[in-house]
């Protein structure tokens, strides 16, 4: 059995061959385009026409919010798809072939459940922290998408009172955790480097001891670590996975992550929660997104 798993976000769409023991067998990442909605899906188009694969089923992981129902994606982080009907349209391209659709964080997660950190452990949350900050959740060994398919949008979670969320709420984490946020507010404190400098530069300075730098790890892991603990309390979990991009920076992250649920995760039921890096990397998406279609077992029934 071969799957086709494919992975939409801000900066990149990818898409893979994944076998049904969730290996990938072959795998294509393009940059996503500026441009209107068609030239948009024209990068599905062209990794569907590269892979050239006969394929069994496709899953499809999408930046949200997404309506499941009606198989639409609005992303935050791709400004030209509102209402856009991502399922209906990769249908076009496998009219012969199942397709399901579902948020990117939730596939993350169901990956990493899969063939990652989270395999044996049945309720978690997924996280990408990267050009923004997606989540999804893992209760009872199945997939949790919600009511509309947005469940685990953990990156719109309120920590404080911050604004300036392109989701227009007041704040979100992923104001203060996001690569580009994170490399913003540095700038703002004075942090100096030339123009084009990402979160992956601002790690390497703050390893290097720039003050600033530390302080925005530290600022943005403490936002992640609240927004695990307190939804680690809502629904019983026991493990928080997280990757993306700017997980890559490892303890600089990940320390003031766990400090942070540790303050704040003190109820007795989640005092063994575990904070843990993805495994998967930037498989995580496509091997989800595959997850949708090789293990049905895992995931609720469609609304219809």
């Amino acid at each position: 059995m071969a799957y086709l798993g494919i992975d939409v976000g801000g900066t990149k769409i990818a898409a893979g061959i994944v076998g049904g023991d969730g290996e990938v067998l072959e795998r294509l990442q393009l940059p996503t385009p500026d441009g209107d909605a068609d030239t948009v899906f024209a990068v599905i188009e062209e990794c569907v026409r590269r892979l050239d694969t006969e394929v069994d089923a496709v899953g499809v992981a999408s930046a949200g919010p997404l309506d499941l129902r009606a198989g639409t994606v609005s992303p935050v982080n791709i400004p030209e798809w509102r209402g856009f009907p991502l399922r209906d349209r990769v249908r076009r391209l496998f009219p012969d072939r199942d397709v399901v659709l579902a948020n990117d964080g939730l596939c993350m997660a169901l990956g990493e459940h899969w063939v990652g950190a989270g395999r044996g452990t049945d309720d978690l949350i997924g996280l990408v922290v990267s050009t923004g900050v997606g989540g999804g959740l893992v209760l009872g060994g199945r997939a949790y998408p919600g009511r509309t398919g947005n469940a685990g949008h953990i990156g719109h979670t309120a920590v404080d009172d911050e604004p300036g969320c392109p989701c227009g709420g007041v704040g979100c984490v992923e104001v203060r955790a996001s690569g580009p946020n994170l490399v913003t507010w540095a700038r703002s404190q004075g942090w100096t480097a030339p123009e084009g400098a990402d979160a992956k530069a601002l790690a390497e300075a703050a390893t290097a001891g720039n003050e600033i730098a530390m302080a925005a790890f530290e600022r943005s892991g403490r936002a992640v670590g609240m927004a695990i603990a307190a939804t680690a309390v809502m629904f019983d979990l026991e493990l928080a996975v997280v990757g993306g991009g700017v997980a890559q920076a490892g303890e600089l992250l990940f320390a003031p992550i766990r400090a942070a649920v540790e303050r704040h995760a003190k109820l007795t039921y989640v005092s063994g929660l575990r904070v843990v890096s993805a495994e998967l990397g930037k498989d995580a998406g496509i091997v989800g997104a595959a997850s949708l279609v090789a293990r049905p077992a895992t995931m609720p029934t469609p609304p219809e």
